[in-house]
C-alpha cells in the first residue's frame, strides 16, 4: 500500500512572538539545533525513508500558501491544501483524507505536527512503521510519547492490551490533568502523551468520518463533487464543524491503537522549548555567536534581526531570562513566563498595533 504523509502546518505565530508572526508561525523558524533548517523543513526530511515529496501533503491556511509552497519546493502545489478559515483538525484531517482517497482509497496515511522537534529521528521512523503497520491491520493508530515529567499541559493516551509487538489498544483519551493526577500518570507506565499524530487507510478515516462527523462528511463530499476547485473550498469548507480529530474520531472509533515511543520528542511549544532544544555553554546560556555573558546562566537570546548591522549581545548577573530581538521589536521575559508572550500578542492587537 502507498503511504502518504499530511503535515499540518497552521498556526497563528504568538507562542514564539516576536519571532514569529500571523504571516511566519513557528513552524518556519528554524528552532532547533540545526539553524539553517526550519520546523517544517526537518518535518519533511525526517519523512523521507517512507514518503517521497509526491506523497507528502501539507495542510495550512490559504494566507501561508505562499511561504509553503517556496520554503518546499519539491512539494506539489497541488499537494498543497489551503483552508480559506482556520476550522481545527477534524476538518484538516479530513480534507486530507478526501484528497488523497480520490487517487488511492487504499492508501496509508500518516499525519503528523510540522512544528515539533525529535532528537532519535532513527527511532522514531521506526515507530512510525509500527503505527502504519497498525493502520494496515484496520485500526487508526497515534504514536504516544512516553512521559519523561509529570505534565499538565499535554493530553495523554491511556494504553490498554497488547495488539502485536509495539502496538497497544487505546484505552482512552484523557484531557490535560492537575498536577497530582499527572504525576500519578507519569508512574502509571500506562499513560502516554498524546503528540498528535495519528495513521489509518483513507478508506477507515473516511468511513469513521461518516460514522462519528455526518456534518463534516458532507462537507467534504460537496468539496470532492466539485474535484476540489478552489472555488468549491471557498464555498463549503466554511461550514465544517470547528472539532479536533481527537474529539471528533479518536475518542470515538472502536479500533484505535497507540505505539508507545521515546524518541525525544519536544512539541516546541514556548522559548522554553526553544532554549531546551539550543546549543549551550559550560553555564547553560543559550546564546548568539560572540555574545558575552558574565555571571549569568540558563539564559536564552535569540536574534532575529536583518539589518546587518553586527551586535554584540551582553548579560551581566542575570539567569533564565529569554531576550528575543528582531527588527523592530524586543522581548524580554522570565523563561518561566515564556507562555505569558500570547498576552503581549493579545494587548497590540487591542492597541491596534499591525506588529502580530
Amino acid at each position: 500500500m502507498a503511504v502518504h504523509a499530511v503535515i499540518m502546518a497552521g498556526g497563528a505565530g504568538t507562542r514564539f512572538w516576536p519571532a514569529s508572526r500571523e504571516l511566519l508561525p513557528k513552524q518556519f523558524l528554524a528552532l532547533g539545533q540545526d539553524k539553517s533548517e526550519s520546523l517544517i523543513e526537518a518535518t519533511v526530511r525526517r519523512l523521507s525513508p517512507l514518503v517521497s515529496t509526491e506523497t507528502t501533503w501539507i495542510a495550512t491556511g490559504a494566507h501561508l500558501a505562499s511561504i509553503t509552497q517556496k520554503m518546499l519546493p519539491n512539494v506539489p502545489k497541488t499537494n498543497i491544501l489551503a483552508e480559506p478559515v482556520p476550522r481545527n483538525t477534524a476538518p484538516c484531517v479530513g480534507w486530507a483524507t478526501w484528497s488523497i482517497a480520490a487517487r488511492d482509497s487504499d492508501a496509508l496515511v500518516m499525519v503528523l505536527p510540522s512544528d515539533h522537534a525529535v532528537a532519535n529521528e532513527a527511532e522514531f521512523v521506526r515507530l512510525l512503521r509500527v503505527a502504519l503497520d497498525a493502520a494496515a491491520r484496520g485500526y487508526i493508530g497515534t504514536l504516544g510519547i512516553v512521559p519523561t515529567r509529570p505534565e499538565t499541559g499535554y493530553g495523554y493516551i491511556e494504553a490498554g492490551d497488547p495488539i502485536f509487538e509495539g502496538a497497544r489498544l487505546a484505552k482512552r483519551f484523557v484531557e490535560k490533568p492537575d498536577r497530582a493526577t499527572a504525576e500519578a500518570y507519569a508512574k502509571s507506565g500506562a499513560h502516554l502523551w498524546n503528540g498528535g499524530m495519528f495513521f489509518f487507510r483513507a478508506s477507515v478515516m473516511k468511513d469513521a468520518i461518516r460514522t462519528h462527523l455526518p456534518e463534516l462528511a458532507r462537507v467534504l463530499d460537496a468539496i470532492a463533487s466539485q474535484s476540489e476547485s478552489d472555488e468549491a473550498v471557498r464555498e463549503h469548507f466554511p461550514r465544517a464543524p470547528k472539532i479536533s480529530i481527537d474529539h471528533g474520531v479518536m475518542e470515538r472509533a472502536e479500533r484505535v491503537a497507540v505505539v508507545p515511543g521515546d524518541f525525544g520528542w519536544n512539541d516546541v511549544g514556548s522559548w522554553e522549548s526553544a532554549w531546551e532544544l539550543a546549543r549551550k555553554d559550560g553555564e547553560g546560556n543559550a546564546l548568539p555567536a560572540g555574545a558575552i555573558a558574565i555571571d549569568a546562566r540558563r539564559n536564552l537570546i535569540w536574534d532575529q534581526t536583518t539589518c546587518g548591522a553586527k551586535r554584540v549581545y551582553a548579560v551581566v548577573g542575570v539567569s533564565d531570562l529569554v531576550v528575543v530581538e528582531t527588527d523592530d521589536a524586543v522581548l524580554v521575559l522570565p523563561r518561566d513566563r515564556a507562555q505569558d508572550v500570547r498576552a503581549v500578542v493579545d494587548e497590540l492587537k487591542r492597541q491596534g498595533d499591525s506588529r502580530t
